[in-house]
């Protein structure tokens, strides 16, 4: 199979494509800057240009672009880059696809589990309504950025990132050398549930959505019991046989990462109900079991 995949060059990005190439299939890899191979084609999500060419015979669209949430801190500034890389990026690519004369049968466009905001000890779906806030907000803009791809019959499906549990990048990458110095510890009170997938499972969730028909529109790419932060301290520990004594007070939290502080102190519980139910077997369900494949 002939796949498209946009943000090859973050974590998750990286480990899909060497995944799928592994078994064999082609990746088209859509990078800002001149093609280096014919493996790669030139977009500029910033102004709305796909060079469609290079998007024939393509049967499924990975998209995974955006600025990193967690890179910095919250400033207008850098909200509106968060935003802007992500909704205009989505909808140059969608219309780009649906352009197509014959246009690929998926686009498995990305999105977060910050749709439901802080659900605080209440578990969530993907029936669930979106929360409010910065993020609830741009989840919901960034989902409906694809119109173009639903309205011209591509299978649209948004997976609706948890927490990648990986040792290599993302907010997880950053607790483990912390952790390993001895310097972990429960952010806030220690309450608040963080809603986990493991690396591994994530990309294998990915294809699965890629490959099954009937997975369209929102699916929560998360493990199925989420856990509460001051069970992940726990866990983080008793795997790299470390102490977990120095707790984060949530007033250090807010200072050091102002508005983008609520992300780490807020609770999401969220369940993956329609990843379970059309019957993906999650190789690392627990939390300690996704630390430890990270390790």
């Amino acid at each position: 199979m002939r796949i498209a995949v946009t943000g090859s060059t973050g974590l998750i990005g990286t480990a899909l494509v060497r995944s799928l190439r592994a078994d064999g299939h082609e990746v088209v890899r859509l990078v800002r800057r001149p093609p280096a191979g014919p493996d790669e084609v030139r977009w500029d999500p910033g102004l709305q240009r796909v060079d469609t060419g290079g998007l024939r015979g393509c049967e499924a669209v990975v998209h995974l672009a955006g600025a990193g949430v967690g890179d910095r801190r919250w400033t207008d500034a850098y909200k509106k880059e968060i935003r802007d890389s992500r909704l205009l990026g989505t909808a140059a690519l969608a219309e780009a696809i649906a352009s197509l004369d014959e246009p690929p049968r998926v686009l498995v466009s990305g999105s977060a589990i910050g749709y439901y905001g802080d659900t605080g000890e209440r578990t969530v779906d993907e029936d669930s309504p979106p929360g409010h806030g910065f993020l609830p907000t741009l989840c919901v803009e960034w989902e409906a950025a694809t119109a173009a791809a639903r309205e011209a019959g591509i299978r649209t499906v948004f997976p609706r990132t948890g927490l990648v549990v990986a040792s290599g990048g993302g907010a997880w990458g950053r607790l483990f050398p912390l952790f390993r110095a001895g310097l972990g510890g429960r952010m806030g009170d220690g309450r608040q549930y963080w809603s986990f997938i493991a690396l591994h499972d994530h990309v294998a969730a990915l294809r699965h959505l890629i490959d099954t028909e009937t997975l369209e529109g929102p699916v929560n790419l998360t493990a199925p019991e989420p856990v509460t932060n001051r069970e992940v301290t726990a866990a983080m520990g008793r795997v790299l046989h470390r102490p977990t004594a120095f707790p984060v007070p949530a007033a250090a939290l807010r200072l050091a990462l102002g508005e983008m502080s609520g992300d780490v102190l807020g609770s999401q519980r969220v369940l993956p109900k329609r990843l379970s139910e059309s019957g993906f077997a999650f190789a690392f369900p627990t939390v300690e079991d996704a630390i430890r494949a990270a390790a």
